[in-house]
C-alpha cells in the first residue's frame, strides 16, 4: 500500500492549493497548476500577481485581504483571475494567515475553478470585475462601496455600465448573467 503522508495529499487534494510567503507562491499542487493551465515550477517562487488580470487588481484585492484575515483569520471570495494563457476565469478563492497579525506574511490558498458554472463573457475594466465579484456575493451598492473604498453612487454607476455590457435589463437579469444561469 502507497504511503500517506501531508505532501502526498497535498499532491492529491481535488482542490488548487497553495502556501505562500509575502504574497509569493512558495509551494503548490498539480491542481493548481491545471487550473492556471501551466507547470507547478512555473508558479513556485512566483508573485500572486501574475494570477490576476492586472497588478492593479492584485493591489487593491490585497489592500482588502490584511484587515479581514486580521479580523477574520480567514479571507474568501469570488473573483476573476486569469490563466497562463491569458483566459479570464471565475475562481473561489480562499485563504488563511499563519499568523493572524502579519496576514500575508504565510498562510495556505485554496482555489477553486468555477469557469464550468461561469463564463466570463464580456471585455470588463478592472474596477467592472471587482464590482461584478462583488455583486456576484449579493451585496448592496453601500456594502461595495465601503468594500472597495468607493461611493455607493460609483457602484451604481458600475453597475449600469455592467447591464449594458451584458445586455440587461435590470439588476435580477445581470446577477443571472454574473452567475452563469
Amino acid at each position: 500500500m502507497p504511503k500517506l503522508d501531508y505532501q502526498t495529499a497535498f499532491q492529491l487534494a481535488p482542490i488548487g492549493l497553495v502556501l505562500s510567503r509575502d504574497r509569493s507562491i512558495e509551494d503548490c499542487n498539480d491542481a493548481v497548476a491545471a487550473i492556471f493551465r501551466c507547470e507547478r515550477s512555473a508558479l513556485i517562487g512566483r508573485s500572486f500577481e501574475v494570477l490576476y488580470p492586472s497588478a492593479d487588481e492584485f493591489v487593491r484585492i490585497g489592500e482588502r485581504i490584511g484587515p479581514i484575515m486580521t479580523a477574520q483569520g480567514s479571507y474568501a471570495d469570488d473573483r476573476i483571475m486569469k490563466r497562463a494563457d491569458g483566459e479570464l476565469f471565475w475562481c473561489h478563492v480562499t485563504g488563511r494567515a499563519l499568523e493572524r497579525h502579519a496576514p500575508l506574511a504565510a498562510g495556505v490558498w485554496t482555489f477553486e475553478d468555477l469557469s464550468a458554472t461561469r463564463r466570463v463573457a464580456i471585455e470588463l475594466t478592472p474596477r467592472e470585475r471587482e464590482v461584478a465579484a462583488q455583486l456576484a456575493t449579493g451585496k448592496t451598492s453601500k456594502q461595495i462601496g465601503r468594500v472597495l473604498d468607493i461611493s455607493s453612487r460609483t457602484v451604481d454607476i458600475y453597475r449600469a455600465r455592467l447591464m449594458r455590457k451584458y445586455g440587461t435589463g435590470n439588476a435580477t437579469e445581470l446577477m443571472q448573467r454574473l452567475l452563469g444561469h
